[in-house]
């Protein structure tokens, strides 16, 4: 999977290294802000607060 991805990144290796850097950085950036928060209340997670007694 990586080996494919970085064939068919461009340039020579420093150029690959910080496409691939940006490539992270952009998925990372993509589920954090995109998919997690649309993800969230779909999931099933309880009250984390106790009731009161």
């Amino acid at each position: 999977m990586y080996g494919a991805l970085w064939r068919r990144l461009p340039g020579r290796r420093p150029l690959r290294i910080v496409l691939a850097l940006l490539l992270a950085a952009t998925s990372v950036a993509l589920l954090w802000f995109v998919i997690f928060p649309w993800l969230e209340p779909l999931l099933p997670t309880g009250d984390p607060l106790l009731p009161t007694p």
